[in-house]
């Protein structure tokens, strides 16, 4: 970890020195948003502020996601809560304060101690009310609303005959705050663009922290935007810097990946036990761990080529894994390198990939083929007609091989079109069976694996790799992804386009590394700066049109 560390504030001080051969654009901005946090952001709010026992102990009661534009992200800026949903927040933020104070806690989540615990202590209470209040609201509380919840924890306390009762209600007044489960952004007017604004200097430092670490600003982040050090250059790259260096940076790329590849999907992934047995829950699990390990250890311990990902014959095996691939390893996971003569060749010969991308029973080239595109080349994949006529397919019950049966079913002209920017690429991986499998056959046929993809030919699986790593929209598609990830919602081709090629530019430059591209997003004018209200986001909460940061839980 040190030497990640290290290696990491050694790259990103000497990018700090170099120059882009073309300038970010003048006019580059991105909309203010109210989003609303994740149940994983939540999670790890809490674990930061209060300690992983307490997070891990109450499940995030926020409500799931749209995935919108490819990320589930980019769904929180539509995203509102309903009554229900309001009551799991405050049975959530009840548990959560009961635990700070509770006798484990207290004493070293409570910075102070009351004269007695039978009654009111407004000094102690005040403490630490402005203390995590700060955390938790991403901003320093001014003194009115300290004073609110000192008189809320005080009134409590005279009511129980328990300081630390009291205490609890005022912190669970906190955390169902719609300041602290939405991530509201600010504007203030900008001085180095007369008529423009940009993020205040608290919505700055809360977009740069769960862009980077998946989770609320830390103190030291705070006392930047306090001093007004993240508003000019040298402070924001010091600030960074630090982000990218700490070890929390793992935690922000896994949430950032695993959103992008869909791996959410997971929860709902299951096969066929009578056709895939040694396919398990834990199977399935290992799999969404071994890529994301894969791609933690390439992008970010090693520092390598992000596209060099769909090449890579280097990941990690676990035993559930082990059988699948058909590898010797031992318990636990431990650093794997498929030889050369292998089929396996990247992310898409993974068993996450795979079988995520296949039906219960058998494999899918189309769905494998669809995902390819969506998924790494931001290409979207129309659905299929309405009215789509499955008969021939249905028909062809004799024949044997993927190809086959595909051929029959798109002799339908409504079906072919959509089928030839997915097929062929999927029926490239027919090696591999729904589970993930290598096979030499289907149904006793010899499989044709060859194909093409946008003019590139191939007829191997990694044929196919090599293309998937040489496509030119693979870089700007993690451009894409990324800048939307980071600045909160989708990107629009009609503001973002100039930005967005300003940034695949720069992530060529630095050889496709992506600790160099978080920077390069996180240091623009682009990142902090505002543009104009039409695409602002308004919040959906209980059914209405809001602003959130407006409204109460209660």
């Amino acid at each position: 970890m040190r030497c990640r560390q290290a290696s990491i504030m050694f790259i990103v001080g000497l990018l700090a020195a170099c120059t882009s051969g073309t300038p970010e654009p003048e006019d580059s901005a991105s909309p203010l948003r109210v989003r609303l946090m994740t149940g994983e952001q939540y999670s790890n709010t809490l674990a930061d502020i209060f300690g992983a026992d307490i997070a891990d102990s109450v499940a995030p009661p926020l409500p799931p996601l749209a995935r919108t534009d490819g990320l589930l992200a980019s769904g929180a800026t539509y995203a509102g809560v309903t009554s229900d949903q309001i009551q799991q927040i405050q049975q959530a933020a009840a548990f959560v304060a009961a635990k700070v104070v509770d006798d484990y806690h207290r004493d070293f989540l409570i910075p102070c101690e009351p004269e007695s615990n039978k009654k009111a202590d407004a000094t102690c209470a005040a403490q630490f009310l402005r203390k995590t209040g700060r955390l938790l609201y991403r901003r320093p509380l001014d003194e009115t609303r300290v004073a609110e919840l000192t008189r809320v924890a005080d009134s409590a306390a005279d009511q129980t005959e328990d300081f630390y009762a009291g205490l609890a209600l005022a912190l669970e007044s906190i955390l169902i705050s719609p300041e602290v489960i939405f991530i509201v952004d600010i504007a203030e007017p900008d001085p180095a663009r007369p008529g423009q604004e940009r993020l205040n200097a608290y919505s700055l430092a809360s977009r740069l922290s769960f862009f980077l670490w998946n989770s609320a600003p830390d103190d030291a982040l705070l006392l930047a935007a306090e001093r007004g050090e993240l508003h000019t250059q040298d402070g924001l790259e010091k600030a960074v810097t630090r982000l990218l260096s700490s070890a929390r940076l793992e935690d922000g790329l896994r949430a950032f990946f695993d959103d992008m590849m869909a791996f959410d999907e997971f929860a709902s992934l299951a096969k066929d036990p009578v056709v895939y047995p040694m396919v398990t829950g834990a199977t399935l699990a290992d799999a969404r761990e071994q890529t994301l390990r894969t791609v933690i250890d390439h992008i970010l311990d090693k520092d390598l080529d992000y596209r060099d990902l769909f090449t890579t014959r280097k990941t990690f095996m676990s035993m559930s894994l082990a059988a699948l691939y058909e590898t010797p390893t031992t318990n636990g996971w431990v650093a794997y390198e498929f030889p050369e003569e292998s089929n396996r060749s990247g992310l898409l010969t993974q068993v996450s990939f795979l079988a995520a991308h296949s039906h219960a029973v058998r494999s899918s080239p189309t769905l494998r083929g669809k995902a390819l595109r969506e998924l790494f080349l931001c290409q979207k994949v129309p659905p299929p007609p309405p009215d789509v006529d499955f008969s021939a397919l249905e028909d062809a019950g004799d024949v044997p091989t993927a190809r086959e049966r595909l051929k029959v079913h798109n002799s339908n002209p409504s079906c072919a079109g959509c089928h030839l920017i997915t097929d062929p690429m999927g029926l490239a991986l027919e090696n591999f069976d729904g589970a993930g499998r290598f096979r030499e056959t289907e149904n006793g046929a010899e499989l044709d694996i060859s194909g093409e993809l946008d003019g590139a030919e191939y007829d191997t699986v990694g044929g196919l790799a090599q293309a998937m790593r040489d496509h030119p929209k693979l870089p700007y598609c993690l451009v894409n992804r990324l800048y939307a990830y980071g600045t909160g919602g989708p990107v629009s081709l009609r503001y973002d386009r100039n930005i967005l090629s300003y940034f695949e530019e720069r992530f060529g430059e630095h050889n496709y590394r992506v600790p160099e591209l978080l920077r390069e997003i996180a240091i623009s004018k682009a990142f902090s700066r505002v543009r104009p209200a039409p695409e602002a986001a308004e919040q959906v909460v209980n059914g209405n049109r809001a602003n959130p940061s407006k409204l109460a839980l209660n």
